[in-house]
């Protein structure tokens, strides 16, 4: 029998998501870092560890008046702060600190950022910017596009993508797009890089969102439900030029990321009550169930046209409506989390039943880096 030893005890978004103009990047992060710090009734004063990613950790510590023991700013895109639960688990389990605290706060529409996130690197400048790959549509195109040629990926499935979460977004009050759409609405809407069109992207958002992680020992001592961190985790990275993958059709760092998640889990997929996929854009998903080893390669897009991800399906994933209709404030990894606590507390509002196991897996940059996390309501296995 094994014995939880890290739990997230708080957790939060920012009191608004979507657009927040009267506020900065820092603010967004203060709004959430509260709010969360409310949810589980302790105060700045108990914080003892921070991280976050695409702002200067050091800054948020001094705008918040936290004096941490430990500080973690790894920034590796949106991924970022599913590394970050794994990294604050180690350090509490080393005693370098008692209490983390977990911030994200992004302008992402009103474009109020005093800092951009540690990428694009230096290659893609180098290498791929000359060439008009510039910006997320276009290099993701790279792989896409050879995932149709080889595994058979139509836009019809990528299409399917949209439509099943959009139909879990229209359960959730904050998502920012709630109307059903079809295929048809999918494919007809303007496109933006082929093949992506206009619901297969991302719907960029200002907002943010914040965690509390503590020994599971304390976490009993807390109003909330605790959700244990189960295993250590994954991460991983490839490298930040999409062009240079090794596979196209696959993400080595979403194999390798996972793969470890789920060794030093336990689990296997049968047990996985809920999965949240970071998407980014419509293809992401696919790849996630692919390279996590739910379906066999090639098979994820059928899957999800199947409708085996929506609402009363097998395997209820992105439950929020993720990147595409949730939020997407441009690193998309806080709200996955925020969702899975969410649904392993038993308190989404698209609940997908008793969720006893949730797998979040999230993506930095092109696939250049990727983070596994596995959530569970149970204190011991």
């Amino acid at each position: 029998m094994t014995r939880a030893r890290i739990a997230i005890v708080g957790a939060a978004e920012t009191t608004r998501l979507g657009k927040i103009p009267e506020l900065s990047q820092t603010g967004l992060h203060a709004d959430a870092a509260l709010n969360a710090l409310a949810d589980c009734g302790l105060t700045l004063r108990d914080v003892d560890g921070i991280a976050t990613a695409g702002h200067d950790a050091a800054e948020i510590a001094q705008y918040l008046g936290i004096t941490p023991t430990w500080l973690d700013g790894t920034s590796v895109g949106g991924c970022s702060f599913i590394a970050h639960v794994r990294h604050a688990a180690a350090a509490i389990e080393a005693g370098l600190c008692r209490t983390v605290l977990i911030t994200h706060g992004e302008s992402g529409r009103s474009g109020h950022r005093g800092h951009r996130p540690i990428f694009p690197a230096m290659q893609q400048q180098e290498f791929e910017t000359p060439y008009g790959v510039t910006l997320p549509p276009t290099r993701f195109t790279l792989p896409v596009a050879r995932k149709m040629a080889k595994d058979g990926l139509t836009e019809e499935q990528l299409a399917a993508v949209a439509v099943a979460q959009r139909d879990w977004a229209s359960k959730h009050p904050r998502a920012g797009f709630r109307d059903p759409i079809g295929i048809d609405d999918v494919l007809g809407s303007r496109m933006i890089a082929w093949p992506f069109r206009l619901l297969m992207c991302c719907l960029v958002s200002d907002g943010g969102g914040a965690l509390v992680l503590t020994s599971a020992e304390r976490a009993k001592d807390f109003p909330t439900k605790p959700v244990y961190l189960r295993g250590t985790g994954g991460e991983s990275a490839e490298g930040p030029m999409v062009s240079q993958m090794e596979d196209f059709t696959s993400s080595r760092a979403f194999r390798t990321s996972g793969g470890l998640a789920f060794e030093s889990a336990g689990i296997t997929h049968a047990d996985v009550d809920h999965l949240m996929i970071y998407d980014a854009f419509a293809h992401l998903p696919i790849y996630g169930l692919e390279d996590l080893g739910f379906v066999g390669r090639g098979e994820g897009g059928a899957f999800i046209a199947e409708g085996h991800t929506r609402p009363g399906g097998r395997l209820p994933m992105n439950t929020n409506g993720g990147g595409l209709s949730y939020a997407h404030s441009g690193m998309y990894g806080m709200f996955a989390l925020q969702e899975g606590v969410r649904q392993v507390r038993g308190t989404s509002p698209a609940q997908a039943g008793e969720v006893k196991v949730s797998v979040v897996h999230g993506v930095g940059g092109m696939f250049s880096a990727a983070a596994t996390a596995v959530l569970t309501s149970e204190a011991q296995w």
